[in-house]
């Protein structure tokens, strides 16, 4: 038996952040990031619950790639406070963030059998269309000391509401929006190949992959479109609900520990390693002549509706590369790690340990392909070196 979960509410379209304004509890504890409060953007949280007359408490200390230390901070910070209602605003490191303190106070409260606590509710508000993490039960916990992530995956991390107001990524810088456009993208792609995936979780990757390629490169060169904002905003959450029950595979694997250990932007590092995930994933370097994978026709499914050149699965799969290849170009995203400015030995040095630590990650359970820790570590060396 399979299933198929869709939790969170979710308010919508420009505007949509006024429904702040109408949620009946007397205390809400807001996480956020420095910028969100030093931007004033923090004003359009806060004018709503003054109108609804909400006492609310800021924690303001998110980083990126939130550490365990910043969860340990939100937890203190709101024990006292009691909040009936957690409102996270930021990108997904404020997001994550917020879970990790949600998730862990309440252990905390089960532990010392505190029968009277009662779960605040969670209301995410994205700033940036990538992470999907309004709607998802992942949560990516840094250890700052060990420069590993680690994803967190429970179904008490999904927010009770999601607000998808355009309006808040209008200013997002272009280099943040091509990576948490790819982001997106390697969410919406590892879902539909996902062996978790389902004709449900299909239909949702199958849109979200649409609307990437159709508007990230018109938010990208015109932030003040509207149109193009608010696509990538929704694609985002659809990516999100795809892979929360379809959950994703080796990219995100490789992904986190790259990034962990070379402190790059985690869209980014999606991005750079896709087409080399794919090659690898597909086979397309391994079956010969007429012969096809399964893999290979479920990337291939993906150039034909996409309208990609695909008139058989190996052709569809290598227009997928390429086209994805061009999308990276236009936003300005190397196509090699090396080009990230690591060095070579450096890179060398890490590249065994990333493999392993890489095949172990959560989201590489549910890949298309079973893979080694050496096939791992080629595919880091096919990304560093752009082969």
């Amino acid at each position: 038996m399979n299933e198929f979960k869709i939790i969170p509410k979710i308010y919508f379209g420009q505007g949509s952040i006024k429904h702040l304004s109408n949620i009946n509890v007397k205390k809400a504890f807001i996480v956020t990031d420095p910028f969100i409060v030093q931007s004033n953007m923090i004003l359009k949280i806060t004018e709503q619950l003054d109108k609804a007359e909400i006492n609310y408490k800021i924690f303001s200390d998110i980083v990126p790639d939130p550490p365990i230390e910043t969860i340990a901070k939100g937890i203190n910070s709101m024990a006292d406070f009691e909040p009936e209602v957690i409102i996270t605003i930021g990108g997904g490191s404020s997001i994550d963030a917020a879970k990790g303190i949600k998730i862990f106070q309440e252990i905390i409260k089960n532990k010392i059998n505190n029968e009277n606590y009662e779960k605040p509710l969670m209301i995410a508000i994205p700033t940036t269309s990538g992470t999907g993490s309004e709607v998802t039960n992942f949560s990516v916990i840094t250890d700052k000391i060990k420069n590993i992530k680690y994803p967190l995956v429970e179904d008490g991390l999904t927010p009770d509401e999601s607000i998808i107001d355009p309006d808040l990524v209008l200013t997002v810088p272009k280099n943040i929006t091509g990576d948490t456009g790819m982001d997106v993208l390697t969410h919406a792609i590892e879902a539909y190949v996902s062996t978790n995936s389902s004709d449900y979780s299909d239909a949702l990757a199958e849109k979200a992959i649409k609307l990437v390629f159709k508007y990230l490169i018109k938010a990208y060169k015109d932030g003040s479109n509207v149109e193009a904002r608010e696509k990538m905003h929704n694609a985002s959450c659809i990516a999100g609900m795809a892979f929360t029950n379809a959950s994703l595979g080796l990219n995100h694997g490789m992904a986190h520990i790259l990034g962990g250990k070379f402190h790059i932007p985690h869209g980014k590092a999606n991005g750079i390693l896709l087409p080399y995930v794919i090659e690898y994933n597909s086979d397309i370097n391994i079956i010969r002549n007429n012969k096809v994978s399964k893999n290979m026709e479920r990337y291939s499914e993906i150039s034909s509706f996409l309208k990609l050149s695909s008139y058989n699965p190996r052709e569809g799969v290598k227009s997928l590369i390429i086209e994805i290849k061009s999308m990276l170009k236009a936003l300005n995203i190397p196509t090699r790690i090396k080009d990230l400015n690591i060095k070579e030995e450096e890179f060398l040095n890490e590249v065994k340990d990333m493999a392993k630590i890489a095949i172990e990650d959560r989201c590489t359970s549910t890949n298309p392909k079973i893979c080694t820790e050496g096939e791992v570590e080629k595919i880091f060396l096919k990304a560093y070196y752009g082969r």
